[in-house]
């Protein structure tokens, strides 16, 4: 029987509930995931997130910086861009995050959030 008491609620994983804080925000996997790929400016970051507003794409990444995930670039230009990457520990989610795209493709039915 499964306890289901205000104790055994205490006990979930500290860890867990730290990364979905943060990675379970919604836009936070998908901007993640094009940052994997490669070094990315704003404008094709927010191209490559269909109905991201700027003001989210802003706030979302002012939070993976503050965590320590993604690193602001600027080139000075002319013109000024500002390109974004992930950081070493940013990097080190890749392995854990491709077997939960394995996973979701092998039991979670598929839904209209993919855009390819």
């Amino acid at each position: 029987m499964t306890e289901h008491s205000e104790e055994a609620c205490k006990r979930v994983d500290g860890g867990i509930t730290r990364v979905f804080e943060l990675l379970g925000k919604r836009w936070t996997g998908p901007i993640v995931s094009v940052l994997m790929q490669r070094a990315v400016h704003f404008a094709e970051l927010r191209r490559a997130i269909p109905g991201i507003s700027e003001r989210m794409l802003s706030d979302r990444l002012t939070e993976l910086a503050a965590a320590g995930l993604v690193v602001r670039e600027v080139d000075e230009g002319p013109p000024l861009r500002v390109a974004y990457r992930l950081t070493e520990a940013g990097s080190a989610m890749e392995p854990a995050l491709k077997e939960l795209a394995l996973w979701a493709d092998a039991h979670l039915t598929q839904g209209d959030s993919d855009p390819c």
